[in-house]
């Protein structure tokens, strides 16, 4: 019996269940605007930290770029340590509070989605310690990667000496490591999202999820591969068709005011990024199907002397009993 297809079950919940990408939607976004909220307190309140005199306000007003430099030096010269103290408490704050938002929210859809497929009494509880331990990882990996490209950064700038200069090596050596440490860290990052599908489906921590999604991966390498590359290849069709979006009203910019601009491409923005959580759902979706779904039984690969034998009548039907008395045999 043929199964339906896992990544025809993604599509279609996109579709037939749009509270499910909403609800990521909305879990989503509401990170990303209480971040930009908080990243731009705190940036006001680091430039109220700051002493303007009526020298560096003089300056400014000329307008001439050295005299600009010369006053911005000034006015930021010796806060480089608050700077750097206000960038580390913002992004352990708002990794926490990431942490704590993308635990509900992916607990919460995926409970969702699995409903879809087994009984709802067959789940296990929220487990969103579990959970956050995946996330507690996925923020690790991403500081990882960031001090990786810092370091790959120093290590391509020492290529080219003031004796030797070589511009042209250190920009290939870094890009080249930057590739790496990028694909490092989205199969990486990727491998522990997937994770989270097990601590909901079959109640495992963190480690253990981890470990049971490389297995996951180790035996539905192709349906996997086949699911990711119709998702990818719908995120990139995505990409391309806002990209020419973008550009509309980008040409309209000598003739209507920035503002409207400015709006219209942000517009454009967020309808991409609303696509793009339900193209994960539905992605997310696939998955849980290819779990789900009941093995295949290679009828081939069954040994016959397991299947049952049905008894021969042949035989039976050839025997003579020969205490049985034939119409030659009976005496005149």
């Amino acid at each position: 019996m043929s199964r339906r297809s896992p990544t025809l079950q993604g599509f279609e919940l996109m579709f037939r269940q749009p509270s499910l990408g909403l609800a990521e939607v909305a879990w989503r976004w509401s990170f990303g605007f209480a971040a930009v909220i908080v990243s731009l307190l705190a940036v006001r309140e680091y430039l109220n930290t700051l002493s303007v005199t009526n020298r560096d306000l003089l300056l400014l007003r000329t307008r001439q770029p050295t005299l600009v430099s010369e006053a911005i030096a000034r006015i930021f010269h010796g806060s480089a340590p608050r700077a750097v103290i206000a960038f580390i408490v913002l992004t352990v704050g708002l990794a926490l509070i990431w942490v704590w938002i993308a635990s509900v929210g992916r607990t919460v859809t995926l409970r969702r989605i699995l409903e879809l497929f087994r009984d709802s009494s067959a789940q296990s509880g929220m487990r969103l310690g579990a959970m956050a331990e995946l996330h507690f990882m996925r923020v690790a990996v991403s500081i990882g990667a960031v001090l990786a490209g810092i370091a790959a950064f120093l290590i391509s700038a020492r290529i080219s000496t003031p004796q030797n200069p070589s511009p042209g090596s250190v920009v290939l050596i870094f890009f080249t490591l930057l590739f790496f440490i990028g694909a490092a860290w989205s199969f990486l990052n990727w491998v522990l999202s997937l994770s989270s599908i097990f601590v909901v489906t079959e109640g495992r921590n963190g480690f253990r999820a981890v470990s049971r999604a490389v297995s996951f991966l180790r035996d539905h390498s192709g349906a996997v591969l086949v699911t990711g590359t119709w998702f990818g290849l719908s995120h990139l069709t995505l990409f391309v068709v806002t990209s020419s979006m973008v550009a509309f009203p980008l040409a309209f910019a000598q003739i209507l005011p920035p503002a409207m601009v400015l709006g219209g491409v942000l517009l454009i923005l967020l309808l991409y990024f609303a696509a793009a959580d339900f193209l994960y759902v539905g992605r997310l979706t696939s998955l849980v199907a290819i779990l789900e779904a009941p093995p295949i039984i290679d009828l081939a690969s069954v040994s016959p002397s397991s299947q049952p034998v049905l008894p021969s009548t042949r035989e039976e039907s050839g025997k003579v009993d020969q205490d049985e008395l034939i119409l030659g045999d009976r005496p005149e």
